[in-house]
C-alpha cells in the first residue's frame, strides 16, 4: 500500500520546487559547455573534477532509476521503512540525472579535443574512480546472490557521496594555485547553488506533508548531496567574487598563467 499527499498545496510546492531544481541543475551543466566551445580550450577547467563527476552522475542515476522503476527495489524501501512511507525519488531525478550523465560526458569529450595545456588527469583520481566501480561490481555480485538491492543501491549512494565530496577539491585547489576563477563558469555555480536550495526544500515539503522525517533518513545520499553541493558553491563564490575578481579582466594574461600553472600541477602529481 503506497502512501499519498495530505495536502495539495505542498503536492504542488513538492512538484514545483523539483522541476525548479531540475531545471537549475540541468542547465548548470551548459555554461562551462559553451565556454569551453567558445574558447576552444578547457585550460582553468580542472580534468580531476570531471571525471570524478563522471563517476558520481553515474552512480546517483543507477540510484535513481532503480529505485523509481523497480517495484521489487521500492518494496524492499517499504519494508525496511514503513509501508506508508513515500519512494524519495521522483521523475525529475531521473531525468536530471540522464541529463547529467550525457553533458558530463560531452565535456569529458571537449577535454579530449580542446587546447587543454599541460594538464591532466591525476594517478589518484585514475585510482580512485577504478577503486570505486571495482568495489560496485564486486557488491553487484553478492547482491545478485541474495537480491539485496536496497543494499545495492546503498553502495551506489556511497560512492556518490564519496565522489561529491571529493570532485570539488582538484578544482577548490586549481583556483587557489592560479589565484584565478578564469576558464572555471561561475554560472555553473550559481546555477547549481540553486538547484540544491531547491531540492532541500523539496525534501523538507515530503517530510512536513507525511509528518515524518524518513524522506531525509531514508534517503541520506540526496540530503548529503544538497548539503555538500551548497557548501562548496560557497566556496567558489567567494573564490570567484571575493578573492580572485580582479583575474576575469585579464582573459589573454590568465590564459598564459593557466597554462604555466598547469605545467607546475603537471610536474607535481
Amino acid at each position: 500500500m503506497s502512501s499519498s499527499w495530505n495536502s495539495v498545496p505542498l503536492h504542488v510546492s513538492y512538484e514545483v520546487l523539483g522541476w525548479f531544481a531540475f531545471v537549475c541543475w540541468s542547465i548548470s551543466f551548459w555554461p562551462q559547455v559553451i565556454l569551453n566551445f567558445r574558447r576552444k580550450s578547457v585550460v582553468g577547467l580542472n580534468f580531476d573534477f570531471v571525471l570524478l563527476n563522471l563517476t558520481k552522475h553515474s552512480s546517483y542515476l543507477i540510484y535513481n532509476a532503480s529505485l523509481y522503476f523497480s517495484s521489487a527495489i521500492q518494496q524492499q524501501y517499504r519494508d525496511k521503512y514503513g509501508q506508508k512511507q513515500m519512494i524519495p525519488v521522483a521523475a525529475n531525478d531521473v531525468a536530471f540525472s540522464i541529463h547529467a550523465v550525457l553533458l558530463t560526458a560531452i565535456t569529458l569529450y571537449q577535454i579530449a579535443i580542446y587546447d587543454r595545456g599541460s594538464q591532466k588527469v591525476s594517478k589518484i583520481t585514475c585510482g580512485i574512480v577504478i577503486v570505486a566501480w571495482t568495489a560496485a561490481a564486486v557488491c553487484f555480485f553478492i547482491a545478485l546472490h541474495n537480491h539485496h538491492w536496497l543494499w545495492l543501491l546503498s553502495i551506489f549512494t556511497t560512492i556518490q557521496v564519496s565522489m561529491t565530496v571529493i570532485k570539488y577539491i582538484p578544482q577548490a585547489v586549481m583556483n587557489f594555485m592560479r589565484k584565478s576563477t578564469d576558464g572555471w563558469s561561475i554560472e555553473n555555480i550559481l546555477l547549481d547553488f540553486s538547484g540544491g536550495v531547491a531540492n532541500y526544500a523539496q525534501m523538507a515539503m515530503q517530510s512536513i506533508d507525511q509528518s515524518s522525517w524518513v524522506n531525509f533518513y531514508g534517503n541520506i545520499g540526496k540530503l548529503l548531496l544538497s548539503l555538500v553541493s551548497i557548501f562548496f558553491d560557497i566556496l567558489f563564490m567567494i573564490q570567484h567574487y571575493v578573492l580572485y575578481p580582479e583575474r576575469k579582466c585579464k582573459p589573454e594574461a590568465s590564459t598564459d598563467e593557466a597554462k604555466s600553472s598547469d605545467q607546475h600541477l603537471a610536474e607535481n602529481v
